[in-house]
């Protein structure tokens, strides 16, 4: 029997001990009282389970469990199947909790009932020096959560920050709860609530911390490699957003553009391959002449994907492709 008020949190542990008790004691200090955490041990080689066990059995809102597979994925499956909240949400072990953040997002769904998705801003630290490109995510994704506009631009990165997000339990079975086995899961997941046409509540507080470090799973495990975040994209957008009806055009031609390139060859879906780059304009790469931008006629109704990662230059595009259907994959 689900109790109505409570907010089930999943959070899978994988040899986070030195972060682990701070991660811990943020929860215990939420302002809202009325959770569970499943915290699920995904076959550690530190005292992470240890320091779960100890902690559970002075708390009985803290129910431990060991992975019933191995990885995230399976982690996050046997959390979920031992919950019992009508919220759902997912915490990161080795991050940090704003005090108000279980209560904020809550309160936000009440408000705003089924079909909307609660978010909250986040902030990096690091006990090293934080890099640049972390920072100016954190930038970029803050600023969608604010308008709560995160979907508009979910072909670049993932818009939804995984440990930063609650639904009701219902939205969460229809997006397909953690059922799916697709890596990065993360990002998988934020293009299921995009494709239930979940609204996304603006946000408009700082509520999780995300604590960056050498040996943090999303830069050390090959499921979050590049290559796979352009499989997700391109699969989804040929899922959710391509019509067949409509031109193709592929803009750019490094080492992403080449990599979708071969993946629509692969598919064997027709397009235009667009370059700007005056000495690439006639080669021919895996078989596909590339057309310079000159050539492009904006005045046709097209579908552009652009794999140009320099800004200014997608600054130059956007007021090209004004009038166009644009997705920008970096």
């Amino acid at each position: 029997m689900k109790d109505f008020d409570l907010v089930s949190i999943v959070m899978p542990t994988k040899n986070s001990a030195m972060f682990l008790r701070d991660c811990l004691d943020s929860i215990l200090k939420q302002t809202e009282r009325n959770w569970e955490l499943l915290a699920v041990d995904d076959n550690s080689s530190d005292d992470s389970a240890d320091i779960l066990h100890t902690l559970a059995n002075k708390e009985s809102r803290i129910k431990v469990f060991n992975n019933q597979g191995n990885g995230i994925i399976p982690a996050l499956q046997t959390g979920y199947s031992q919950s019992t909240g009508n919220f759902i949400t997912r915490m990161d072990s080795d991050d940090l909790m704003a005090p108000t953040k279980i209560e904020t997002l809550k309160n936000s769904l009440l408000k705003s009932g089924a079909g909307h998705l609660a978010t909250g801003l986040v902030q990096y630290f690091s006990n090293e020096t934080l890099g640049a490109g972390y920072k100016k995510y954190a930038e970029w994704i803050n600023h969608l959560s604010k308008e709560g506009t995160n979907f508009l631009e979910i072909y670049k990165e993932c818009v939804i920050p995984s440990p930063c997000w609650m639904l009701w339990r219902t939205d969460f079975i229809k997006c397909g709860a953690f059922d799916s086995l697709i890596y990065p899961e993360d990002y998988d997941l934020c293009f299921r609530f995009y494709e239930s046409k979940l609204k996304v509540l603006r946000a408009s507080e700082v509520l999780h911390f995300w604590r960056d470090y050498a040996t943090r799973t999303s830069r050390t495990d090959p499921n979050y490699a590049n290559n796979n975040f352009l499989n997700l994209k391109l699969n989804n957008f040929l899922k959710l957003d391509y019509n067949s009806d409509k031109s193709l055009i592929l803009w750019g031609a490094g080492k992403k553009g080449k990599t979708l390139a071969q993946i629509l060859i692969d598919q064997k879906i027709e397009f235009t391959w667009i370059t700007n780059n005056s000495k690439k304009a006639g080669l021919k790469i895996f078989g596909k002449i590339l057309t310079e931008q000159a050539l492009f006629d904006s005045s046709k109704a097209q579908q552009c994907i652009i794999a140009v990662a320099n800004e200014i230059e997608q600054e130059e595009l956007k007021h090209l492709l004004a009038n166009q259907e644009s997705y920008f994959f970096c």
